[in-house]
């Protein structure tokens, strides 16, 4: 009766330890990037930008005139359209590939002509989402000053420089099987 006692009373007591480490690791777990991105979402928003319909992302950041605001916010619904048909569309896309996928990985021999489709497809949808957003910068573009083009390529290269700053250096990473 005594060791089935003692028994009880060890494991309740790695039972709680084991919970109690837990907790405190979940408490004292610190995402510096989760936080740090959330600053940098922060900074780059102003006051106005709270503001239904305002300007966001680094053309928030430019002095726009009502008009260059109008214009851009028209680019932009034209651009994205009904997100929602789309999404709804973008969807049933995604799960008709999904299944190719799974029959052609399932099946006891590899369809090389099918799967040479798939890439073309899906290399198709790329192409033209590049096109689209390469248009798109284009058009915003021709609405801004070349003061404020300038500012925006200073912009986009400082958060370059930034996100590379976060990475950590190749060498000092370390190794596969190592």
């Amino acid at each position: 009766m005594k060791k089935l006692l003692l028994g009880s009373v060890l494991a309740l007591s790695s039972v709680f330890t084991v919970t109690a480490c837990s907790s405190v690791n979940a408490n004292t777990d610190t995402t510096p990037s989760a936080t740090k991105m959330q600053k940098q979402h922060k900074a780059g928003m102003k006051k106005g930008d709270m503001k239904k319909g305002g300007m966001r992302g680094p053309l928030s950041q430019l002095d726009l005139t009502e008009a260059q605001q109008t214009q851009i916010k028209a680019i932009m619904q034209k651009q994205h359209g009904d997100n929602k048909a789309d999404r709804t569309e973008n969807k049933a896309e995604r799960a008709q590939m999904h299944q190719q996928i799974q029959a052609l990985t399932n099946a006891r021999t590899l369809n090389n002509t099918a799967v040479s489709r798939l890439a073309d497809q899906q290399a198709a949808k790329e192409k033209q989402r590049f096109i689209e957003r390469i248009q798109t910068q284009h058009a915003i573009a021709q609405v801004l000053t070349a003061e404020q083009r300038a500012e925006l390529v200073q912009m986009k290269e400082e958060r370059k420089n930034d996100k590379k700053g976060d990475r950590e250096p190749r060498g000092e990473r370390p190794q596969p099987g190592m």
